[in-house]
């Protein structure tokens, strides 16, 4: 296969979660590069669809509503549409069970060349360092295999948002405090965050709260002990993120999705990982990342996080 002919027409599959659809974004910028003349079609869930068409890597987008195990017609119906692509090549960015039976809905006459890790594919990445270190990492070492080897992390300069309306201060830096309900544990107490935002505040840096409905009230709470912290619960959309991310002096937060979309952009990014997050396979990844691990993040001194701020951030002593 000749990368590039317009006769090429290439499926992509990518279907989440945040931080993993932000780390498959330079390597799908990587098969655009390779493939520029093909019609390239990306495969995801709802959540994705206005990144992938704002991106301008894909010429398509499928929406997958991923039946469940018992939907027939919801298989069949995935079969035919992915027969009708009529594909001369996959790259499979998702590389689970489930794109491993979509492997297998073509029938072995019609299977298109296959880039991933599912077993009998054209182009299978079966080693065990693939998941052994980032997902960064295992799509370099499987897009390798396809020739493709210009792959980097995507600093997402396509994203331009108009930020006039939140009246941003001189200096800033984000505060993501948050993360899945279900993980109390990846939570830096909102007391520590607000300490943090105090001492900025002495150098007339102002700390911005970002987060959804479900940290409302970890923000109120940090508000309430930093009145210089700047509120924006609920008002940000993730376009919006990434480019408050790039006006920004830094960023602290914990392991959660939109840390890997602020470190992306290239803003200096302090992340703070508890005992339960491996650091290797999950961590934020762009040009400016600090990670700090303690085994129980309540027990992760406020001098510690600030110090690593100080010299991530590159701030300014105070004058005596």
């Amino acid at each position: 296969m000749t990368a590039g002919t317009k006769t090429e027409k290439i499926l992509v599959i990518k279907l989440g979660a945040l931080g993993d659809f932000i780390q498959a974004l330079g390597p799908m910028a990587a098969i655009r590069r390779a493939h520029p003349d093909a019609h390239i079609t990306l495969l995801t869930t709802k959540p994705f669809e206005d990144f992938a068409r704002r991106c301008g890597y894909f010429d398509d987008i499928w929406l997958d509503r991923k039946p469940h195990a018992l939907n027939i017609p919801g298989w069949l119906a995935l079969r035919s549409q992915l027969l009708r692509g009529v594909f001369t090549r996959i790259y499979d960015l998702q590389n689970n069970d489930r794109t491993s039976v979509y492997f297998r809905l073509f029938p072995k006459t019609r299977r298109p060349e296959w880039v991933g890790a599912a077993k009998g594919a054209s182009h299978a990445n079966l080693s065990p360092e693939r998941t052994a270190g980032h997902a960064f990492e295992g799509h370099v070492q499987t897009l390798a295999l396809a020739g493709i080897k210009d792959v980097q992390i995507d600093d997402l300069l396509w994203i331009e948002e108009d930020l006039a309306g939140f009246a941003l201060p001189p200096a800033y830096v984000l505060f993501v405090p948050g993360c899945a309900p279900q993980h109390p544990h990846k939570r830096w107490p909102a007391e520590n965050y607000a300490a943090i935002g105090n001492l900025l505040a002495k150098r007339s840096i102002r700390p911005i709260l970002l987060g959804t409905a479900s940290e409302a009230q970890i923000n109120r709470r940090i508000q309430a002990l930093c009145p210089a912290a700047i509120d924006l619960t609920g008002r940000t959309n993730l376009f919006q993120i990434a480019a408050l991310a790039r006006k920004a002096q830094g960023a602290i937060g914990n392991d959660t999705g939109p840390m890997h979309l602020v470190a992306a952009t290239g803003c200096p990014s302090l992340a703070l990982f508890s005992g339960n997050s491996h650091t290797v396979k999950h961590a934020p990844r762009g040009r400016n990342v600090t990670i700090i691990q303690e085994d129980k993040l309540e027990n992760l001194d406020v001098k510690t996080v600030f110090m690593a701020a100080t010299k991530a951030f590159a701030l300014r002593k105070q004058a005596a």
